[in-house]
């Protein structure tokens, strides 16, 4: 489907300076029209929104439901950092969709690695991609989709939405929330971002389940590396470190 574009602006968004909003009608995915405005020279903190999508999509390849109504987008942004640090970039994104998301009010919790619920059900999430060449981080792309006009019925999981707001006001709470974040990290790495994911995250021993593929590894939350990897304790008291998974519920 041939996107419908409203409008390619430089704006202060939600008190965010400086941002490039590329606004869409309905196209199969933000994150596609991303990537091709990034292999194209979009700059730093350039942001696509699309009212619908066709063709969303979540982690694990999984179908991400996008009726008009809701927030979907991808950031473009191209830090100065190797490719390596480019997956500390999920947690950034999921602490500053947790700001955004409580300012709406609700009890607002943090799945590993970037999931957040509301109240109980997941109301966000995040896909991160990156463009690379070699050790060189060319671009992230991160997609990010919050249900605010309706939610999706799934048959493994509870789902929410922030109720009483509108689409406009949460995306615009979003990108300045993400910007906040984003200079952060850039300014400090992952220390405080990661402390802010850990106020919001499980408890220190709570039980978690995660596959990793096909291969179910069962313990007790130990933290967050400073890298961003979740640190599982074992029963056999050795504990894991995890850079990719599902924790289920």
């Amino acid at each position: 489907m041939t996107a419908r574009r409203a409008s390619t602006a430089e704006s202060s968004v939600g008190g965010a300076a400086g941002w490039q909003v590329v606004g869409l009608g309905a196209v199969a995915s933000t994150m596609e029209e991303a990537r091709r405005l990034a292999e194209t020279g979009a700059v730093d903190r350039t942001v696509v929104r699309a009212v619908e999508q066709t063709g969303g999509r979540g982690r694990m390849g999984r179908r991400w439901s996008s009726p008009p109504g809701n927030v979907y987008m991808t950031a473009i942004l191209r830090p100065d950092a190797p490719t390596a640090r480019a997956a500390e970039l999920s947690i950034v994104a999921a602490v500053a969709l947790a700001d955004a998301v409580a300012a709406f009010g609700g009890d607002v919790v943090l799945k590993w690695p970037n999931d957040v619920l509301l109240n109980g059900g997941k109301v966000a999430g995040v896909l991160l991609e990156a463009i690379a060449e070699g050790s060189a981080l060319t671009a992230v792309l991160i997609g990010i989709g919050v249900n605010v006009a309706s939610r999706p019925e799934l048959p493994d999981r509870r789902t929410s939405r922030i109720e009483g707001a509108e689409a406009d006001a949460v995306f615009e709470a979003l990108v300045a929330a993400l910007d906040a974040r984003y200079r952060q990290w850039c300014r400090e790495g992952l220390s405080g971002i990661r402390s802010a994911w850990l106020a919001r995250g499980p408890a220190i021993g709570a039980p978690l389940t995660i596959y990793q593929g096909s291969e179910r590894l069962e313990g007790r939350f130990a933290g967050m590396g400073t890298d961003g990897t979740l640190v599982l304790a074992l029963a056999d008291g050795a504990t894991r470190r995890i850079a990719s998974g599902e924790v289920v519920e």
